[in-house]
């Protein structure tokens, strides 16, 4: 089983919505790194049983995902400040070589705080 960083970013949108066992097995498996083999041997029980677990939870990761789409908004979102950002910085550069405005230089400050502030 290939660690795939999505799994770790659906858990990160989806993971309450998992059983408390599910999360678990998953978030050790992709956050701490454990192998299945450790996480049965902690958790005392078979490593089918851990593979199983995990396996599940991936399942309904990835369908929560395809019903819901907040991962693949968020990320549309995320792009879409960054070249807000972009822009905000061209305006400001074309501004400073034209005259200076101090109404676009304003705005443009505005536009790169707005944009910051939705990131965090």
């Amino acid at each position: 089983m290939a660690k795939d960083l999505e799994i770790a970013v659906l858990l990160d949108f989806y993971g309450d919505m998992l059983t408390p066992k599910q999360r678990e097995f998953i978030d050790y498996y992709y956050n701490e790194d454990l192998s299945l083999a450790e996480i049965a041997e902690n958790v005392g029980i078979t490593r089918q049983g851990v593979r199983d677990a995990i396996k599940r939870a991936e399942c309904q990761l990835t369908e929560m995902e395809e019903r819901l789409k907040l991962v693949k908004r968020f990320k549309e979102m995320q792009a879409g400040l960054e070249e807000i950002m972009e822009c905000a910085t061209q305006i400001s550069a074309e501004n400073r070589k034209s005259g200076l405005s101090r109404e676009i230089n304003d705005l443009s400050v505005r536009i790169k705080s707005i944009a910051i502030s939705l990131s965090e």
